[in-house]
Formats: structure tokens, C-alpha cells, sequence
């Protein structure tokens, strides 16, 4: 079968919008930093929120949903995983759902496991739980990135209860194996702990390769596990506020079951209906469209890299829109992406954000046209004497 990429906005409609991406910065810098997308939406999601504005349904999220239903499908079509819809619970966003459950499984000041380079706000999201987040870096194998399964043995030898998980991991877009989720599992229940796995970007796992949810990798994770997901990123449904909360066991169902009805009741309406759309068969032509183009924006961004800026490292994400790529050998210090963005005008995420591993790397957000992928590097690679002379004058 063949399928259609999904073409980015051009810039002057991408301007148009109010997000957070495009109103950050002035119009003369390119924003390649925030997780958002510059795709239109899925056409089975535009029309749910056209027919609810149509006939004014936005009042409060109904008790019953057909949400969980929705994702339970989504999920036996695209991982082949059975989920029970009678161990979902929806709240308002991936990172309140982290917080929520956390707040159920540690006591104050206990700690959890966070594997930098990681997504920023996990850090503050332990501390919002009333954790302390205990750092144990994901293993550079050289020729890609995984869980330091000795490593977090220690940790939780040492007390640590909990893990925060990030599958596919954000920023380094990598997809971790079933085996070393089942090894993660069966740890932490050896020593007591939970894991509450962050799965927002499973959906936009590259054809080719296989994205095991947390709670399918075996009868441990099932027992101690938890998922939160969204359809926000893969969708680009932030600002409407959805995400699920998903059980295994019995164990851990009472836990989601035993959390305040306000938390449900933060599901935003309009994200509901957004994310039934998102979920229902009629948008998976959309999302196969979107992988095949972020597909090509991942290798054009190899291809940008090795010609404009060689010696930048990068490896191809097997899951999202989003590059982690090591500038150290440029030598534009621990926070390059602040010199980019005074020299060149292209904002990136900064590296040092994502914890001591992020020292001298960017986050790039290629989930845009070609165009402007390939203008961003361009501006970087032009600015290239400015940005050393600006360095060499920091450091002297």
C-alpha cells in the first residue's frame, strides 16, 4: 500500500498560530525547540472538534467515555497489545498522571529513578510527588542508548522506589527492548518499587521497528506497572488536554481506581473527543503519512548535519520527531544552543535541561517542513565563525 506523507504548513500559516512554539520567540528566529508539530490535523479530528463547536458541546467530560475503548483498539492494531478497558483512567495530561500516581506509590522525600538525558520536566514532576529524583544515565553503547540495568539495581538496593520511565525515551528517541523492560521489571519488584511509564511517543515508533509497552513485557510489569499516554504528541493535541492512565493487575487498578474524581474530571472535553478521533481507525492512513515524512525528515537531518556542521554526532531516533545530537566536538561549550539561538536565530532545546548527560548537546525538533529543517541548519552552519568568536569571548 502506498502511502501519502503529510506535508508541513508553510511558515507564513505556521506564524498564524498562538502556541507556545510560535509565540516564545520573535518571528525572525526559526523555533525548533518545544514539542510541537507543524503538520495540519488528522482530517477525523478536525471534524470532531468542528461538530462539537458546531452544536456547543463543551461542557464538562461525561463519567462514561468511549475513550478507553478507543485506545484499547488503537493499541491491539499498533502494538498488538490487549488492553482492558476496565483499567484505564483518563486525567488531563501525561505529566499530571505521572504525578498523581506517584504521589500513591512513594512516601515523601523517597527516590525515583530518572534516566538522564531525560525529558526536563521529570525532574520537577518527582519533586511536585514529593520524591527526589535519582539519576542513573542511560548506557551509550556506541551505537545507541539503554536502560544501565546494574546500575539501576543499585539505585533501588540503595532505597529507591520507584522508577519514572520515559519508552520511547525523550530526547534520544530510543525504543527500549522487550527484554531489558522485563529485566526492569522483575528489579523492581525484587525490591518493592513501581514503574510508571511515560509512552507518549509510542505511537510514532518507525515502521520496522517494535515498540513493547511497558505492561506487555511480561508478568512482573503487569503486576508493578503503570502507563500514561497521550494522543498529544504523535496528534499534536497538547492544548487540549487528554491522557490515560493504564493498569494490569488488580494491585494496581485500586491505585488508579482510588485517585480523587477531580483527577478525571481534568480531562479536558474537546481533548476527549480529539483523542477518540486520533485513536479511531479512520486517522491510521494520517499517522502511517506522518511517520513515512518524519522518516524523511530524520535522514535529511543526518544528511544537513554531515554536509553544514561535521563534527556534530547524530543518531537517527527509532521513535518521534525529536534529535538529540552532541555538538561537543564543535566546541560551543556545556549550552550550545544558546549561542545558536543569539547567533544564528534558531532555537533549540537546551542540552544541560535534560540533566549532566545533556553537557554540549541540542534537542532539534524536526517535525516541520523540509524547508525550514533545512534552512535551521543552514543558519546555524552560516553563523558558525560568530558563534566561535562569541564562545572564544565568553571564555576569555
Amino acid at each position: 500500500m502506498t502511502v501519502t506523507p503529510i506535508r508541513a504548513l508553510t511558515l507564513d500559516e505556521l506564524r498564524e498560530r498562538s502556541s507556545e512554539k510560535w509565540r516564545e520567540y520573535p518571528e525572525d528566529v526559526l523555533p525548533l525547540f518545544v514539542a510541537e508539530t507543524d503538520f495540519p490535523l488528522a482530517p477525523a479530528i478536525t471534524a470532531a472538534l468542528e461538530r462539537a463547536v458546531r452544536i456547543g458541546d463543551t461542557g464538562y467530560v461525561a463519567s462514561h467515555t468511549p475513550l478507553a475503548a478507543a485506545y484499547a483498539a488503537f493499541a491491539q492494531r499498533r502494538f498488538g497489545w490487549t488492553v482492558d478497558t476496565a483499567r484505564i483512567r483518563s486525567t488531563a495530561d501525561v505529566s499530571m498522571g505521572i504525578v498523581e500516581i506517584l504521589r500513591r506509590v512513594i512516601h515523601p522525600g523517597e527516590r525515583v529513578i530518572v534516566n538522564p538525558p531525560i525529558y526536563p520536566p521529570f525532574f520537577d514532576l518527582v519533586d511536585e510527588a514529593g520524591g527526589v529524583a535519582e539519576r542513573v544515565p542511560l548506557r551509550d553503547t556506541g551505537e545507541g542508548w539503554e536502560l544501565d540495568l546494574e546500575a539501576i539495581e543499585k539505585a533501588l538496593a540503595d532505597g529507591s522506589r520507584a522508577v519514572l520511565l520515559c519508552n520511547p525515551h525523550n530526547p534520544t528517541g530510543s525504543v527500549h527492548s522487550a527484554e531489558s523492560l522485563d529485566a526492569l521489571a522483575r528489579l523492581a519488584e525484587r525490591y518493592g518499587a513501581a514503574v510508571v511509564s511515560d509512552e507518549i511517543h509510542a505511537p510514532l515508533t518507525q515502521p520496522g521497528v517494535v515498540f513493547t509497552p511497558f505492561l506487555a513485557s511480561g508478568d512482573a510489569a503487569r503486576r508493578i506497572g503503570y502507563a500514561v499516554t497521550s494522543a498529544s504528541k504523535a496528534f499534536n493535541l497538547a492544548g487540549l488536554k487528554c491522557a490515560l492512565m493504564i493498569a494490569a493487575s488488580d494491585d494496581t487498578t485500586a491505585v488508579l481506581r482510588s485517585l480523587p474524581i477531580e483527577v478525571e474530571w481534568r480531562t479536558g472535553q474537546f481533548g476527549m473527543l480529539a483523542a477518540v478521533a486520533a485513536f479511531s481507525e479512520e486517522s491510521d492512513e494520517w499517522l502511517d503519512g506522518l511517520l513515512t515524512t518524519l522518516d524523511e525528515n530524520r535522514r535529511l537531518l543526518a544528511d544537513l548535519l554531515e554536509r553544514h556542521l561535521p563534527g556534530a554526532r547524530y543518531r537517527m531516533p527509532d521513535a518521534g520527531y525529536l534529535a538529540w545530537v552532541d555538538l561537543t566536538g564543535l566546541g560551543w561549550g556545556a549550552n550550545p544552543a544558546k549561542q545558536i539561538l543569539r547567533q544564528a536565530k534558531v532555537a533549540l532545546h537546551f542540552g544541560p535541561a535534560f540533566g549532566a548527560p545533556g553537557a554540549g548537546h541540542v534537542r532539534v525538533n524536526f517535525g516541520t517542513s523540509p524547508e525550514i529543517l533545512t534552512e535551521a541548519i543552514e543558519r546555524i552552519a552560516r553563523a558558525r565563525t560568530a558563534i566561535d568568536e562569541a564562545v572564544s569571548a565568553v571564555r576569555a
